[in-house]
């Protein structure tokens, strides 16, 4: 799943479920939680958290996923494509979330939502878009979560606790014990953590162009100013981080590729643009190398498209010069362009080649959709504001970890 998009087709609104705290609400809201992250782009193919759910506590290592919202972990039941051992998986306690509480009916929208009896379970199915799924019940447990202002709180979240996986896509699934969501919807742990006064509903993450980085809940380790922002586009049914029109320039001049609505997901680990759009991208950069000494790699089994030189490339840096900066312009915003170098599409293999991290949505079910996925948002902090309803990233070294 990891290398592919996700697009959760499951969930809304939610009531608030209460939690413990020391802390008065009104100073905890402005607050924010930090997290460590690792993981790459590749060869690792996914960025993951560890977070603590129970008392006490357990860790779970979560894959970060902004392209849908329930959060969930791999459970210890009669079990489905669990794949992961005993000691790692969650064991329910009698906290089942009630089929009667409107987050249950929230999160199966779309579905048909029967509760002949109230106190009966919530069973959850989620669908992403690579025809990935979780089956499961849900449940609730307290979240410990260290504030940025020393307070440890333990607020009680509803996630799930999946007992059937399938990955049905190209891409092996990632080695985590889950996927955290968090997207858009209310079902998402931003959104609980919001309804309970904790923290904003402001998420960002900073995923390192060699391993690990950073992620936040919260809005108070961001900058008073250097962020570039753009609006989201508003859906009452769609929980996406959704934003354009855009267009395409190639080394500085445009492509004609106009009109493009963007989706920025962390739970894809390459970019999928339709396969119009695609083409096009791929064509402008073949032309480019013609006569230059790269040459179609089609051994090369770790992304669509690669090219190889007479010896293994080491470095981005020995080829950097063959590639042309690509940048997104954002139309509605002034002055808004995500810029981005070779190195931010393009990866080197165990093998010493090199490949395009833009990927044919067409060929994996995604149709129209463009998804950003985390090969563009290298080296960058990407906030998803969804108090201002806005996007925005700047740069900086996703290696360093925030002062405070």
């Amino acid at each position: 799943m990891a290398a592919n998009f996700r697009g959760c087709f499951s969930a809304a609104s939610q009531t608030p479920i209460k939690g413990k705290s020391t802390t008065p609400a009104n100073d905890r809201v402005g607050s924010s939680v930090f997290f460590r992250v690792t993981g790459n782009v590749y060869p690792t193919g996914h960025y993951s958290v560890i977070l603590n759910i129970g008392n006490p506590p357990k860790a779970f290592d979560l894959d970060i996923d902004t392209g849908s919202d329930l959060t969930w972990v791999q459970c210890d039941a009669p079990c489905k494509g669990c794949t992961k051992p005993l000691d790692k998986l969650y064991k329910p306690k009698n906290n089942r979330v009630p089929c009667a509480s409107s987050l249950c009916q929230a999160i199966s929208t779309g579905q048909n939502y029967n509760c002949d009896i109230p106190n009966e379970q919530c069973d959850y199915e989620v669908e992403y878009a690579d025809l990935g799924s979780s089956l499961g019940v849900l449940l609730s447990d307290y979240f410990p979560l260290r504030l940025n202002n020393g307070s440890l709180l333990q607020p009680r979240i509803a996630f799930g606790c999946g007992y059937d996986q399938k990955y049905l896509g190209p891409h092996s699934p990632p080695d985590t014990a889950g996927i955290l969501g968090l997207g858009r919807g209310k079902a998402s742990i931003l959104s609980q953590l919001r309804t309970l006064g904790i923290t904003q509903n402001v998420v960002g993450h900073c995923f390192s162009r060699v391993t690990g980085g950073f992620l936040f809940f919260g809005d108070h380790l961001l900058p008073p100013s250097g962020i570039t922002w753009t609006p989201m586009l508003r859906s009452s049914s769609d929980t996406l981080y959704s934003s354009g029109p855009a267009e395409l320039l190639f080394g500085g001049k445009p492509t004609g590729i106009k009109g493009l609505q963007l989706i920025f997901d962390s739970g894809s680990s390459y970019t999928y643009f339709n396969a119009q759009v695609y083409q096009s991208i791929l064509n402008l950069v073949r032309k480019d190398l013609s006569g230059k000494s790269l040459k179609d790699a089609p051994e090369e089994k770790a992304l669509a498209v690669c090219w190889k030189t007479a010896k293994p490339i080491k470095s981005i840096l020995d080829i950097k010069s063959f590639f042309k900066p690509l940048t997104i312009n954002f139309i509605k915003a002034k002055n808004v362009q995500l810029q981005l170098a070779p190195e931010d599409y393009l990866i080197i293999t165990k093998d010493g080649n090199v490949c395009l991290g833009i990927l044919n949505g067409g060929e994996q079910g995604l149709g129209n959709l463009n998804v950003i996925g985390d090969i563009f948002m290298q080296d960058r902090v990407v906030v998803y504001d969804n108090e201002r309803q806005q996007i925005g990233w700047f740069p900086t070294n996703c290696n360093r970890l925030p002062k405070s």
